[in-house]
């Protein structure tokens, strides 16, 4: 708490709140019957630390996107045996094909050396609607399954379920709509691959018990961990939680274009939702995202604090 020199609490009367979260709410833990009886540990994926305190045990990380990975592949790397829960598809893509056939172009020393400055690539991708954007992203994506086949044939031999997203226009399109779904490959889809980390497809959970995790499907693993790597709820939690939730209900959902897709609900948005701009509370603003976003959107919501 801030305090006057005196000691005294000292109260701050902004004209404007500025709520810079990324773009993620609260940790969600789902509610599993026999949680209490689970003799383990169970944490969000917010709360793991490492995995050098689990070797030699059993770990079940529920969830298949990016946290969900590193905390497989660090498990595995300190000697603990890891099972990723997957429940629901999930878009993939390696670094590498993603330079060379998207991000590249914008966003490296070959393109800084043909004068694209990281100020130009970052304007270029903020004027690009939002409409047409899947569109143009599926014949990318239509290169790189053909450029890493050997990932996604190998994927789909694991029984990993995999896809570029509702319309196949991928991880630029899925990050807009939901800020979740994919991952990156850093080496565990790898690890997937060749069973180090090994594969839950197709079910959730349905109970636990002392030592173990039961799925829907009836499978039983025996887990000393659970990791719940199952995302985080929308940013104007902040809001209902340092303001009021009436103050949250009037603002509504934050991130998302509401393209209609799963976990991006109508009516049509066409920016982000109340992101970057005025929200239905004067002086409430939200702040955040990627890097790109940071760099380029803060300086259009300085011109409008400025304008009021």
């Amino acid at each position: 708490m801030q305090t006057t020199k005196d000691g005294r609490p000292l109260t701050l009367h902004p004209k404007h709140l500025v709520l810079a979260t990324g773009m993620s709410g609260f940790p969600n833990i789902p509610q599993i019957p026999g949680a209490k009886d689970f003799r383990g540990t169970i944490v969000h994926s917010s709360a793991f630390e490492d995995g050098a305190r689990w070797r030699g045990k059993k770990c079940v990380v529920v969830g298949a996107s990016t946290s969900a990975h590193d905390i497989c592949a660090d498990l595995v790397k300190h000697g603990a045996q890891a099972t990723m829960v997957q429940r629901s598809s999930v878009i993939v893509a390696t670094s590498e094909a993603l330079l060379e056939y998207a991000w590249g172009r914008l966003y490296s020393e070959a393109a800084l050396a043909r004068g694209i400055t990281t100020d130009l690539a970052d304007l270029t991708v903020a004027s690009l609607p939002h409409k047409i954007l899947p569109s143009l992203q599926t014949s990318l994506y239509e290169a790189i399954a053909k450029h890493d086949a050997w990932l996604y044939d190998g994927l789909a031999r694991a029984g990993f379920l995999h896809d570029f997203g509702p319309d196949g226009s991928g991880i630029h399109t899925c990050y807009l709509r939901r800020g979740a779904g994919y991952y990156i490959e850093t080496g565990a889809s790898r690890m997937i691959i060749d069973g180090r980390i090994q594969l839950a497809a197709g079910a959730g959970i349905d109970h636990l018990d002392e030592h173990s995790v039961t799925l829907t499907n009836g499978t039983k693993l025996a887990a000393d961990l659970i990791v719940f790597a199952t995302g985080y709820g929308d940013m104007n939690q902040w809001a209902a939680q340092l303001i009021s939730p009436e103050v949250a209900q009037n603002v509504g959902r934050v991130w998302g274009l509401g393209s209609d897709t799963k976990y991006d609900p109508g009516p049509w948005e066409g920016e982000l939702r109340n992101m970057w701009k005025p929200t239905r509370e004067r002086g409430l603003w939200f702040h955040g995202g990627n890097l790109m976003q940071s760099r380029h959107y803060s300086l259009y919501m300085a011109l409008q604090l400025k304008t009021e």
